[in-house]
C-alpha cells in the first residue's frame, strides 16, 4: 500500500540582481531577529528564571518593527522572520528535552544563509514560483519534476558558501512500497573498503576528498596569503568553498545511489551503531572518517527504509563484530587494524571486514527474533564500570588471529 510522506525537492536557481538583493536582505533580517530573540530569552532566564515563549518573542518582533532602529525589518516579508522565531522555539524545546545543546547565535560568516516561506508568502502557479516582495518568478533549473498534481506547502531558499542558490520545495508525495523481498544483509563500515556486505561484496571507498586534496591545498594557501577584509580574500575564500562543494556533492551523490540500491534490493539491513564523533578524536583517521560520510549514510538509510517499508536494525556499538569468529563463535583477544585476515583455531579463515559484516547480520537477526543478543557479553565499562572486554561462554575456544 502506498503512503503519503513529506518530501523536500531541492533545485538550483539563478536569481536576478534585484532578487539576490532582496534575498540577501531577508537573510540578514532573519539572522538578526533570531539573535535578538535568543538574547532576550537568555537574559530572561539568567536574570529572572523566566521561560519566554514563541508568542512572547512574536510580540517583541512587532515592537522592534515600530522602532526607528529596526524599522528596516518591515522592508522584507514578515513570514521568514516569524519562521525564524519558530525555529528558535524548536531549538529550545530540544534543549529542555536534553536532545540538543543550548542554542547559539547565528554568525554572519559561518551560519547557513536561508529563509523559510510558508504558503502565505509565495505564489505557485503553472509550475512557476514567485516569492513575497518579488515581482518575477524564480529562474529554477528543474533537474527533476515535482510529483504530479502537488503544490509545495513550504519553500526554503538558501545560499551555500560557494555562492550557489538553492530552493527546497516541501511537498506531499506518495511513495510506492518496494517489491517484496526476503533478502537480508549486514553492513560493516570501513576505510579501505567504504562498506563491506555480509554477501562478501566490498564497496570501494571513492575517497572524494583525496581526489581534490591538491586543488584544495592550493586554494587554501592562496587564501592564507590574502589580506583580511580585502576583496581578493573574498574571491579566494569563494574558490576554497567551491572545491569543498564539489567534494561534498560527489559524496552526497554516491551515498544516495548506494543507500537507494540497498533499500530497494533488501528487506532487512543491519548496521553498527558507530559513534563517529568519538572516532573523529583519532587525528590519524579523522580526515578519512569525515570523508567516508558514515553519518550521512545512516541518515539516508533510515528515512529511505521508512519510506519503502524496509527494516533497519542497528547493532550495539560494543558488539565485538571484528574479533568474533562467524563460524564457531570464538572471540579473539585482540585484532589490530593492520590485521586484514586471520584464521581461527577452528580452522576457519576470515577476511576481517566480511567476517564483521556476517557477525553484524547474525546479531541483528537475533535481536529482531529474540529481542536481544544471543551471545552473552559484558556491557561497556563506560556504562557499567566493568571491563569492556566481551565475555563468552566457557565452552568456546578463543580464536587467535593469524596474519
Amino acid at each position: 500500500m502506498s503512503r503519503t510522506v513529506k518530501r523536500a525537492f531541492r533545485y538550483r536557481f539563478y536569481p536576478t540582481s534585484e532578487q539576490a538583493g532582496e534575498l540577501a536582505r531577508t537573510f540578514g533580517c532573519v539572522r538578526l531577529v533570531y539573535n535578538m530573540a535568543l538574547a532576550a530569552r537568555t537574559q530572561a532566564w539568567t536574570r529572572r528564571r523566566e521561560r519566554v515563549t514563541y508568542h512572547a518573542t512574536s510580540a517583541m518582533l512587532t515592537g522592534w518593527k515600530k522602532t526607528d532602529e529596526f524599522a528596516f525589518l518591515t522592508d522584507v516579508s514578515c513570514v521568514p522572520l516569524q519562521q525564524a522565531l519558530r525555529h528558535l522555539q524548536t531549538a529550545f524545546a530540544n534543549f529542555w528535552a536534553k536532545r540538543a545543546r543550548y542554542p547559539t547565535f547565528k554568525s554572519r560568516k559561518k551560519s547557513r544563509r536561508s529563509a523559510e516561506y510558508t504558503a502565505s508568502a509565495f505564489r505557485w502557479r503553472d509550475g512557476r514560483l514567485t516569492l513575497a516582495k518579488m515581482s518575477e518568478p524564480l529562474d529554477i533549473v528543474w533537474s527533476r519534476p515535482l510529483p504530479e498534481g502537488v503544490a509545495p506547502s513550504t519553500v526554503t531558499v538558501s545560499q551555500d558558501a560557494a555562492g550557489r542558490w538553492f530552493v527546497s520545495l516541501l511537498c506531499d508525495d506518495r511513495i510506492e512500497p518496494a517489491p517484496a523481498s526476503t533478502a537480508v544483509v549486514g553492513v560493516d563500515a570501513g576505510l579501505d573498503s567504504l562498506f563491506t556486505l555480509s554477501t562478501g561484496e566490498k564497496i570501494p571507498n571513492p575517497r572524494h576528498e583525496r581526489r581534490d586534496r591538491a586543488a584544495l591545498a592550493r586554494a587554501q594557501r592562496n587564501l592564507a596569503r590574502k589580506t583580511r577584509g580585502s576583496a581578493n580574500r573574498a574571491k579566494a575564500r569563494l574558490v576554497v568553498a567551491r572545491v569543498h562543494a564539489r567534494i561534498a556533492d560527489r559524496r552526497h551523490d554516491h551515498l544516495h545511489k548506494l543507500t537507494t540500491r540497498l533499500v530497494r534490493d533488501t528487506q532487512t539491513i543491519v548496521i553498527e551503531d558507530l559513534t563517529v564523533r568519538n572516532m573523529m578524536a583519532n587525528h590519524s583517521l579523522a580526515r578519512a572518517i569525515s570523508d567516508a560520510g558514515w553519518r550521512q549514510f545512516r541518515t539516508m538509510l533510515g528515512y529511505k527504509a521508512d519510506w519503502f517499508g524496509r527494516d533497519l536494525v542497528v547493532v550495539d556499538r560494543w558488539f565485538p563484530s571484528t574479533r568474533l569468529c562467524s563460524a564457531c563463535g570464538a572471540l579473539a583477544d585482540r585484532m589490530p587494524l593492520q590485521v586484514r585476515s586471520w584464521t581461527c583455531r577452528c580452522g576457519q579463515a576470515h577476511d576481517r571486514d566480511v567476517n564483521a559484516a556476517r557477525n553484524i547480520l547474525a546479531e541483528g537477526l537475533s535481536v529482531t527474533a529474540c529481542g536481544g543478543g544471543v551471545r552473552p557479553h559484558r556491557e561497556s565499562s563506560s556504562r557499567t564500570g566493568r571491563s569492556s572486554v566481551k565475555q563468552e561462554t566457557p565452552r568456546v575456544t578463543k580464536g587467535i588471529p593469524v596474519r
